[in-house]
């Protein structure tokens, strides 16, 4: 009688569960997407298989199926399965499921699966409890997270673990987990006459965005709200293994693109602002806008308003692109970076969102030069490295001195002792006017090499003219 309330019960419970929970995988083989390893001869696999599987992190967005995966692994390996959120798990409820998974291991010999989700916010006073007994192999600990584990993880458990990534899965993959909820009499649709219009699924499978869980559940809102019509014909869908109509407790349903467009609402960015897409955003922004594509930095930059980050980080770092990326090859760049980050900071949004626009098609562009990032880059890794060059008598300050000192050029003068003033005894340029004619660094460094690149091919030129005059003069003083 017990067996019977208790598979009553059950039956109960999952009569209430929504399409996506029952369609959860029970196989390996029923996981959508992650071939990359879980396909044959992939190393998640062969550790599978082998039943040698050691801790392990899960990460990757949201709705790629690392929970499933994890209860999948336990039933794969026939171990038992603890879950828990790592932000709230507490060290009795640790120290209770090593005490439990000790007893399980020496009554029958089945071994303990700790799946721990939001792995990241765990505590180190968690992990001094839980560590030793992972190390031991009595626990398998399973960890997700959405974060990047080398980063957001602690390094204790990251040294001690194999590290996965779950991709999104693509619009093939979406479609195909919706055709075996269409056709599973079990578990899904099978024992209605669901007519599903191809296009349909393909709005599913791309407004998801790799997210099966939520295509599922647009597929439910769909069947439950009887889709655009239901018909009364006995018809079949050609691409559907489907019942006899005479089977069915309801007239068959159909379900068109439109019904599929209204089903499932617009996803929200996955975007947390701080985290991997804060700078996987602002990344994709930089290189398409130093790569000349105005058409992806417009997408980006609209993905991460759209996502709420705040325009003036997006405005700060058009402005570095502007010298660090196009430099003196397009000065105007700079100063349309400048002038773009104190409207955004006047205005804000959502007009806003046109300045940035306006400056980042601009940066796109105008022609790119990294000189000036180059030559800083170098100036400043001699200065670290402790080439430190002393500043040449005639160039030092001769206004300004302590009191007493009279070295290097005396007690006063407008300039350094020996110093020629440029404008009075530099050397006549045809495209600078007049040369400075003496030495400024006391060494021989080249750090500034200008491209051939727009505005800067003019700067080369004009350096190459004042360098030459310059070793000119020099080796007429040495003469």
């Amino acid at each position: 009688m017990a067996d019977l309330w208790q598979s009553r019960r059950e039956a109960a419970a999952r009569a209430v569960e929504p399409l996506a929970a029952r369609m959860r995988p029970r196989t390996l083989d029923e996981v959508a997407g992650q071939r990359h390893i879980l396909g044959p001869g992939k190393l998640l696999r062969r550790m599978l298989d082998a039943d040698r599987l050691t801790s392990i992190l899960l990460h990757g967005p949201p709705g790629t199926g690392k929970t499933t995966l994890a209860e999948v692994i336990a039933r794969h390996l026939d171990r038992h399965f603890e879950r828990e959120n790592a932000s709230s798990v507490g060290v009795a409820r640790i120290r209770q499921i090593i005490e439990e998974a000790r007893a399980r291991l020496g009554e029958s010999g089945r071994r303990t699966v700790l799946f721990l989700d939001e792995i990241h916010r765990f505590s180190k006073s968690q992990q001094d409890v839980l560590l030793a007994d992972v190390e031991r192999g009595l626990i398998t600990l399973i960890g997700a997270t959405t974060e990047n584990p080398l980063f957001a993880v602690n390094s204790a458990l990251v040294s001690r673990s194999t590290l996965f990534r779950l991709e999104s899965l693509s619009e093939e993959d979406v479609v195909a987990v919706l055709r075996r909820a269409i056709g599973d009499a079990e578990r899904g649709y099978g024992k209605m006459d669901l007519r599903v219009e191809e296009e349909a699924l393909r709005v599913w499978a791309v407004k998801s965005d790799g997210d099966a869980r939520r295509a599922l559940t647009a597929l439910e809102v769909a069947v439950l709200s009887g889709g655009s019509a239901r018909t009364t014909g006995r018809a079949r869908v050609p691409t559907l293994a489907t019942p006899r109509a005479d089977e069915l407790p309801v007239p068959p349903i159909a379900i068109t693109r439109a019904d599929a467009e209204e089903s499932i609402q617009q996803k929200a960015a996955v975007y947390d602002g701080t985290g991997d897409q804060h700078y996987d955003a602002a990344s994709a922004m930089i290189k398409s806008v130093r790569g000349s594509d105005p058409d992806a930095a417009m997408y980006w930059i609209a993905y991460m308003l759209e996502a709420g980050e705040d325009p003036r980080f997006i405005a700060r770092r058009l402005a570095i692109l502007a010298s660090e990326d196009i430099g003196n090859a397009d000065p105007r760049g700079i100063m349309v970076a400048a002038a773009a980050w104190e409207l955004v900071e006047r205005i804000g949004m959502p007009e806003a969102r046109i300045t940035l626009a306006q400056c980042a098609t601009y940066l796109a562009l105008a022609p790119k030069s990294n000189a000036s990032y180059v030559a800083i880059e170098e100036a400043m890794g001699d200065v670290r490295e402790g080439r430190t060059i002393a500043v040449p008598r005639h160039i030092k300050d001769g206004n300004v001195r302590k009191a007493g000192d009279m070295s290097e050029g005396g007690a006063g003068g407008a300039r350094g002792e020996g110093y020629n003033y440029t404008h009075e005894a530099g050397i006549e340029s045809r495209l600078l006017g007049k040369v400075g004619a003496q030495d400024y660094l006391g060494v021989e460094k080249r750090y500034y090499r200008p491209t051939e690149h727009g505005a800067e091919k003019m700067l080369k030129e004009r350096l190459e003219e004042a360098r030459r005059l310059r070793a000119g003069r020099a080796s007429e003083e040495r003469a």
